[in-house]
């Protein structure tokens, strides 16, 4: 199997590390099969994209529907670099699973709307997948209905054209969507647990994910939640599309049976 690539920003080692720790584990993967760069700390390497079975955008401290002129020159780096990258993802429908911040790059790139209408607070939430996920490869392996981790200041108000919303919440109407056959995005998180999101919040209390006053509300929430199925997502996107020659090719005939919408 090729190996999959983590393309980090996270600038705090801690909250960096964690994340890492939380792909592997919700992945099934080691260190040698999730290749990591982490893109805040200097330019992002070439990337050939026929060493790497798919990519992953982790979430972010960076907000990616702020104004131009608010944004650091790291961050302003940062999405110059992965819009690059993003074109040949895109051109090439390949394997691609944006969490958090990488929804709302995702949706940016592709002249989507990401503002601060549907921000959440952190902690877990109830998602529901649509019709179009229930049906989905990777999307439905979770159940119908489930619990997710998030927490974040803007969302995606306004899908790309041509995407194809796959889950959805209450207080955040796009939790999820697929342009064309392989990439993906999630506005929750499929890699926290209880824990790495406990570790999270105190590395980020003072960034605005919740009011202060509400810590206290949103640590027993998250203690009395059962978060399972995110990290199935993560599963499924590895046997996908990790699998070795011969088990991708049956894959791939399997796949070409299932009728996406668009297609006659």
């Amino acid at each position: 199997m090729k190996p999959f690539l983590l393309l980090a920003t996270r600038p705090e080692d801690e909250a960096a590390d964690d994340e890492y720790s939380g792909f592997l584990a919700g992945a099934g993967l080691t260190r040698s099969q999730l290749h990591r760069v982490r893109l805040e700390a200097g330019p992002m390497p070439e990337i050939d994209l026929a060493d790497y079975s798919g990519i992953i955008v982790g979430g972010s401290p960076f907000n990616a529907g702020d104004p131009d002129d608010e944004k650091t020159a790291v961050q302003r780096r940062v999405e110059h670099e992965l819009g690059h990258l993003l074109d040949r993802v895109i051109a090439q429908d390949f394997p691609f699973l944006g969490a958090c911040y990488g929804i709302g790059l995702l949706t940016a790139h592709l002249h989507g709307v990401v503002d601060s209408a549907w921000g959440e607070e952190a902690g877990p939430i109830e998602i529901t997948l649509t019709d179009d996920g229930r049906s989905d490869p990777l999307f439905a392996a979770l159940a119908p209905n489930f619990v997710g981790f998030v927490g974040h200041k803007e969302a995606c108000s306004q899908v790309p054209p041509g995407a194809v919303v796959l889950a959805s919440g209450r207080a955040c109407p796009v939790q999820a969507f697929r342009v064309g056959r392989n990439v993906y995005a999630t506005q929750f998180h499929p890699e926290l647990t209880r824990e790495s999101i406990v570790t999270r919040l105190r590395i980020y209390r003072d960034n605005g994910y919740f009011h202060p006053d509400r810590l206290n509300d949103v640590m027993t929430a998250i203690g009395a939640s059962t978060v399972t199925e995110p990290a199935k997502l993560l599963t499924a996107f590895v046997a996908r599309f990790g699998a070795d020659d011969a088990t991708a090719t049956d894959a791939a005939a399997s796949v070409a049976q299932i009728r996406y919408p668009g297609e006659a």
